[in-house]
C-alpha cells in the first residue's frame, strides 16, 4: 500500500517542523509551503494528490482562506481534506475557512492527541505505512 500524503501549508518554518513530525508519526508522508501559493504550485507539479493539506490562516502571498477557496474550485482536489490549523480565535473566521470548504478547524497551541482526534473526525484514519 502507498504511503498516505499530507501537505503542511505554514510561513512558520517551527510550525511546518512540528506539523511535519506528528503526522509522520501518525503515519503520514509529509511535504511542505510556506503560503497558499507554493503550496498551488507543488500541488499543480506533482501527480499524487495529498489526501490531507493543513492550512494556516495568516500567511504571505497567498493566505489560508485564497488557498482554500482556489484549491476547492479545481475539481481535482475535490477529495483533499482540508484543515485549519490557527492561532486565530474568531468564530467569524472558523466559520468563514468552513463555509469557503475547509472540513475542520484545529486551534494553536494543540496537542498530538487534538491533531489525531481532528483527523479521525474528518475520517481519516491512522495512516498505513507502505
Amino acid at each position: 500500500m502507498a504511503t498516505t500524503q499530507a501537505l503542511v501549508i505554514d510561513d512558520s518554518r517551527a510550525m511546518r517542523l512540528i506539523l511535519g513530525d506528528l503526522l509522520q508519526q501518525l503515519g503520514y508522508e509529509t511535504n511542505e509551503a510556506g503560503d497558499g501559493q507554493q503550496a498551488i504550485t507543488l500541488l499543480e507539479g506533482d501527480d499524487t494528490i495529498p489526501t490531507l493539506a493543513l492550512v494556516d490562516w495568516n500567511m504571505p502571498v497567498m493566505n489560508g482562506l485564497e488557498f482554500i477557496r482556489a484549491v476547492r474550485q479545481k475539481q481535482c482536489y475535490s477529495n483533499m481534506k482540508l484543515l485549519v490549523v490557527t492561532s486565530e480565535a474568531e468564530v467569524g473566521q472558523m466559520v468563514e475557512a468552513l463555509t469557503a470548504g475547509a472540513d475542520e478547524y484545529l486551534m494553536k497551541p494543540f496537542s498530538s492527541e487534538a491533531l489525531a482526534c481532528k483527523l479521525e473526525m474528518m475520517g481519516l484514519q491512522r495512516a498505513e505505512r507502505a
